[in-house]
């Protein structure tokens, strides 16, 4: 294991991020607020440690293996998310403990959206626009974010992509070169939140709103400048707008990209993961919102307008509300919260198991029954043209299988730092989906849970966000062995 060259690259990775810190410097400028020196001491602490940490292996130069791509991606999200902490530590305005700031950090870089800060709409516009530009930047990544320019650094890029990229099918690249892949991908990341941002502020929100809201929206994160949330505005035009970006960011970008390369929007329509995605969430806005209306809960129109808008913030796991959808009748909050375990699809900022996987499992149950009634038949699991091989089927049902006996541990041990089950229950589901919000104690905010719950909880957010395997790897003898 080149341990030398990971820590090469964290120390990179630590200054690049110190880059961060001049974003809400300028926006702390503009609205000539004081809190500029949170960040520019941040800034300094971050790339005086990141130097620190480079300089000693500035000069080791060694190609990544597997394992080493693993290490970094961990560490990576380790070291950046406690270093990200800073602002929130140092800030004057957000009094926050450093559990919470800790928290407050991973919650943003990890896009879950869960938050311990109330009082949103009375804090500086740097510390606002901070939270939402740390979850564009974890939207991305921070890992394929950077990984176009380690060929600088004389390392390859590939095993870092391998082991961040979401979804089970990880050896697809846009490009040749994983430099030019992480380029496409951002461009298509920029692009659909300069979108996004755009049809915010021709829809109501002023500037600052939309700008913040798009990152969050592209991101799949959920923050959001006001404590109502997407309440605030209270614009059935905004709502239905981020509706739409919500469901466009939670798909493939790798389709994006085949769609935008070809100049074909139809080829949304053969991917046989948009088809199924699109049909559940399809499925969710019409029972949730005929429930909404039956119950009378709301006016039809109304049932519609929340309806969709809550259907797909949590199905893509972004998490923003429009209402207090915990209050809604019967089943609806609950069911809303474990149809979040779906997630987006894979190689999408959207967090859960991913659709293609669901895709998967949903075939191979059919195959099972299949086989009950021929025993002797050979059926075939195909997704589009392609035959999936028993090889993927079996990674499929290991890594859904461990998912959710990682859940319900989870569950237990916050269980057992005194919260009630519906409270433990949504906030695991909540963190380990990256969706933000649950219920019970935890609806609106997660500060007033003990700190030993944060960090359990922290842990979760991180094993969702890099999906599971990556971080469990780690905790085999064999991975360290020789």
């Amino acid at each position: 294991m080149n341990i030398f060259v990971v820590f090469k690259i964290l120390g990179s990775l630590l200054m690049f991020f110190s880059l961060i810190m001049l974003p809400p410097v300028l926006v702390g400028l503009y609205f000539h607020e004081a809190e500029i020196n949170t960040f520019i001491k941040s800034g300094a602490v971050i790339f005086v440690s990141g130097f620190a940490l480079w300089l000693p292996f500035c000069r080791k130069k060694s190609e990544l293996k597997i394992r080493d791509g693993f290490l970094v991606v961990i560490l990576a999200w380790m070291v950046v998310g406690l270093f990200g902490a800073l602002p929130f530590w140092f800030s004057e305005q957000t009094p926050l403990t450093v559990t919470d700031s800790v928290f407050e950090s991973f919650s943003g870089l990890t896009t879950t959206g869960a938050t311990v800060l109330t009082g949103l709409d009375s804090l500086p516009k740097s510390i606002l626009f901070y939270r939402q530009f740390l979850q564009w930047i974890g939207g991305i990544g921070i890992i394929v974010f950077a990984v176009a320019i380690l060929p600088l650094l004389g390392v390859g890029g590939m095993q870092l992509y391998r082991a961040e990229a979401p979804g089970p099918v990880k050896d697809n690249k846009l490009a040749p070169r994983i430099a030019e892949t992480a380029k496409y991908l951002l461009y298509i990341y920029i692009g659909l939140t300069s979108l996004c941002a755009f049809a915010y502020w021709v829809f109501g929100m002023n500037a600052f709103d939309a700008l913040c809201h798009a990152f969050s929206t592209t991101a799949i994160g959920g923050f959001s400048t006001h404590d109502a949330s997407f309440g605030y505005f209270d614009n059935p035009l905004l709502e239905m707008t981020a509706a739409f970006f919500m469901f466009f960011a939670a798909l493939n970008f790798s389709l994006h990209f085949t769609a935008w390369q070809q100049r074909n929007i139809f080829r949304y329509l053969k991917d046989p993961e948009f088809i199924f995605f699109a049909s559940i969430i399809f499925l969710m806005m019409i029972m949730v919102s005929f429930w909404l209306y039956l119950t009378e809960t709301y006016s039809l129109l109304d049932s519609f307008r929340y309806g969709i808008f809550q259907s797909i913030s949590i199905l893509t796991t972004t998490g923003f509300a429009s209402t207090d959808y915990s209050t809604w009748q019967s089943f609806i909050p609950m069911m809303l919260i474990c149809a979040g375990f779906m997630g987006g699809c894979a190689g999408s900022t959207a967090g859960g198991v991913k659709v293609i996987r669901v895709l998967i499992l949903y075939q191979q149950i059919i195959r099972e029954i299949k086989r009950l009634i021929h025993p002797n038949g050979v059926f075939a699991i195909k997704f589009g043209k392609s035959v999936i091989s028993d090889r993927l089927v079996q990674a499929v049902w290991g890594f859904i299988g461990a998912y959710i006996s990682i859940f319900l541990v989870m569950v237990v041990i916050l269980m057992m730092t005194g919260l009630d089950f519906e409270t433990a229950f949504s906030a695991v589901a909540a963190c380990l989906n990256n969706l933000g919000p649950g219920l019970g104690d935890v609806y609106s905010h997660y500060g007033n849970i003990s700190n030993p719950a944060k960090w359990l909880l922290c842990f979760v957010m991180l094993l969702g966000r890099v999906e599971i395997f990556t971080l469990l790897v780690l905790f085999t003898p064999m991975f360290w062995r020789k």
